[in-house]
């Protein structure tokens, strides 16, 4: 049963890259090695002066090469164990040759073979993979080798070369697919999301907008009512449409206005520049806790209904919010009381966090007219 279901899982396992690389290597595996014996057959009368460990050595390359095409072709089996294995096998069939051939032949015996070992590396560990096992072959042949000629250099270039360029462009390829992979999830994901606004604005929001119509006329205790329906409205609406989700990724930061986009509701306006204003997302998701602390300060201190607004600005390589009410004001030295009785919400919820951040908030406040806060943080921190 284990077996079936595992057979049946790998069946629905997508194909990948690597896979495609290693169907094309095995390919070029049973080319190379036939090559290999039609060579060695060739010259046999002349090659060699031990042929029957010759034969011995070609029959062995040869159930490798039949082994290694099997092994690669499952992902379970591509373990570093079976490419060390590999590339063992492939120096082995170089160190054999001094063995078997007579001095004067400069070939080694498995030829252009190596190159399956090489480009396998190059095909799991990209191009780092392909230059190391280049460079430990190219080192065996040349130990074996009793000169060196033109050709023997042109070989080897031919070989690191081939292993660079194999590895780079497997590299990329799965970059590339792993990009799209991405794009594909991300417009299923909006996809879906477009079907759930549909539903859900067909139905829940039809509703919680009508008890909020009728709570408002009924007055009293159905005002209320009718304000929380309000509030869940515009959450849901913000939740549909994915302006509640994380901020939206922009390379290694996030868009502080689209974060801070999400926090607009019936009493808050927030207004920001056309363009974007990055930062690092750790240093978004604190800014945004911020301007929460400053509009919770206005829902309790000013009143739930009362209208707050909040301004993005970029100006000279700096992000400037600022926060803004109506309300009365805050008195001289209320701050210095509310931290001497412990409540410490402005200088750590606010303060504290921008001092982290390595910003600064400033507050301005004067009695009956309202409390503003600008809070301004380098845009080279992203």
């Amino acid at each position: 049963m284990t077996s079936r279901i595992t057979r049946e899982t790998a069946a629905r396992r997508p194909w990948t890259v690597e896979d495609s690389m290693f169907r094309a290597l095995a390919i070029l595996r049973v080319l190379v090695v036939l090559n290999m014996l039609g060579i060695n057959a060739y010259r046999w009368r002349t090659s060699f002066d031990r042929p029957g460990a010759a034969v011995l050595a070609l029959a062995a390359i040869t159930a490798w090469t039949g082994f290694a095409v099997w092994a690669y072709d499952d992902p379970r089996r591509r373990r570093p164990s079976l490419l060390v294995a590999d590339l063992a096998v492939t120096l082995a069939a170089i160190l054999v040759t001094p063995l078997v051939k007579v001095p004067s032949v400069h070939a080694t015996l498995p030829g252009f073979w190596v190159m399956g070992a090489v480009l396998a590396w190059a095909v799991h560990w990209h191009w780092r993979g392909g230059l190391f096992a280049a460079a430990v072959v190219t080192v065996a042949d040349l130990s074996v080798r009793v000169e060196v000629k033109q050709t023997t250099y042109s070989n080897i270039f031919l070989l690191v070369l081939g292993g660079l360029v194999v590895g780079y462009c497997t590299g990329l390829l799965k970059e590339m697919a792993s990009a799209r992979d991405r794009a594909e999830r991300e417009a299923a994901v909006a996809a879906e999301r477009a079907r759930l606004a549909r539903a859900v604005h067909d139905g829940v929001l039809q509703v919680l907008s009508l008890v909020q119509r009728r709570g408002l006329e009924l007055g009293g205790e159905a005002a209320e009512l009718g304000r929380l329906a309000g509030e869940q409205e515009h959450a849901l609406r913000a939740l549909v449409q994915g302006s509640s989700a994380r901020p939206p990724s922009v390379g290694h930061g996030a868009d502080l206005v689209a974060a801070l986009s999400a926090l607009q509701s019936r009493t808050v306006t927030v207004s920001a520049p056309a363009g974007q204003v990055v930062l690092p997302s750790d240093v978004v998701d604190e800014l945004v806790a911020v301007v929460r602390a400053c509009l919770d300060n206005v829902a309790r201190h000013v009143g739930e209904e009362a209208p707050a607004w909040v301004l993005v600005e970029s100006l000279d390589g700096l992000a400037v919010i600022s926060v803004r009410d109506e309300g009365p004001g805050i008195p001289d030295g209320r701050l210095d009381e509310a931290c001497a009785e412990g409540r410490l919400g402005v200088s750590e919820s606010i303060c504290g966090r921008m001092d982290d951040l390595g910003g600064k908030a400033t507050l301005m406040s004067i009695p009956g007219q309202g409390t503003e806060w600008e809070l301004t943080v380098p845009v080279s921190a992203a």
